[in-house]
């Protein structure tokens, strides 16, 4: 069911406020360049400090622009299981494909907490649902166990979204699950599909949806040697992507781009003088012509 160039969609401000206009152009951008999905409302989409009705008002909008076009995973993950419960079932509502469920951060429940939580929101809102370990961001890894225990038993559970930089977890997911795999790290996207992932879940796809979209084909199609060519010319772009807490470098190459404002939300900033510098550098030598 997961399978191809998703992209982690970033949500664009102006003046402080959502800018539904541009959300407008960039999903139609998405539509045009081969993206396979829409995640918007992740941590690439600012997620923490949107409003619940932004967040709801973010995600329903997106599905009324996709038009049925592209599949929509909502993020709709918290900390607090009701509020993801509420989160999910208003995607739900709206129209979206599936649910994109953060592992709960700060709290760090323990493991039955953990396979209780996504079961509750799995259950309550009928949405398929796609895991998301990002132990970075979380403080929390959800475990091997943990994830074969839900694959197992909850049937709404579909995927995994595998931010945690291990080939290895990676490796044991698909060898032991029912689960798809969609890589959640950049870098790695092509490494993973290597051992069995299906595709990305992607920041850099904010920029060049193209090019990301024809890596992840030809992996699919086990072209390795044209994968490995893309993969080797999106790499230093992507590592400009992660010079600051993301969304930070994405939003400053979209604006160079002319995709959207650049603005971010506070407690988030502007990349640092030699962050941006090492960003537009980035930008340059891959070539504008890459881009959107």
């Amino acid at each position: 069911m997961f399978e191809g160039s998703y992209v982690a969609l970033i949500t664009p401000f102006k003046d402080g406020a959502v800018d539904f206009e541009v959300i407008e152009k960039l999903v139609e951008m998405h539509v045009a360049n081969g993206t396979s999905g829409l995640v918007p409302c992740g941590t690439t989409g600012e997620s923490p400090t949107l409003t619940h009705p932004e967040h709801r008002d973010v995600i329903e909008f997106v599905i009324k622009c996709a038009k049925g076009r592209l599949p929509v995973i909502a993020g709709t993950g918290s900390n607090s299981t009701a509020e993801a419960v509420a989160l999910t079932r208003a995607a739900a509502e709206a129209g979206a494909t599936a649910s994109l469920q953060v592992a709960p951060y700060y709290n760090k429940p323990e493991p039955d907490g953990m396979f209780e939580h996504f079961k509750t929101v799995a259950e309550e809102s009928k949405l398929p649902i796609v895991l998301y370990n990002v132990p970075g961001r979380t403080g929390r890894e959800i475990a091997l166990e943990t994830i074969y225990r839900l694959a197992d038993e909850v049937e709404h559970v579909a995927a995994v979204k595998a931010a945690g930089g291990s080939l290895d977890r990676v490796s044991a997911i698909c060898r032991r699950t029912r689960l798809d795999v969609l890589s959640g790290d950049d870098s790695l996207t092509l490494p993973m599909m290597a051992v069995g992932a299906k595709g990305v879940i992607s920041v850099v796809a904010n920029i060049v949806p193209r090019d990301v979209a024809d890596m992840v084909k030809a992996a699919l199609a086990n072209d390795f040697a044209v994968a490995r060519e893309a993969h080797l010319k999106l790499f230093p772009l992507i590592k400009a992507c992660f010079l600051e807490s993301n969304p930070i470098p994405i939003k400053a190459m979209a604006a160079m781009f002319g995709l959207c404002s650049g603005e971010v939300r506070l407690p988030l900033s502007a990349p640092r003088s030699r962050n941006r510098a090492a960003i537009a550098a980035a930008v340059q030598e891959y070539g504008m012509e890459g881009g959107a």
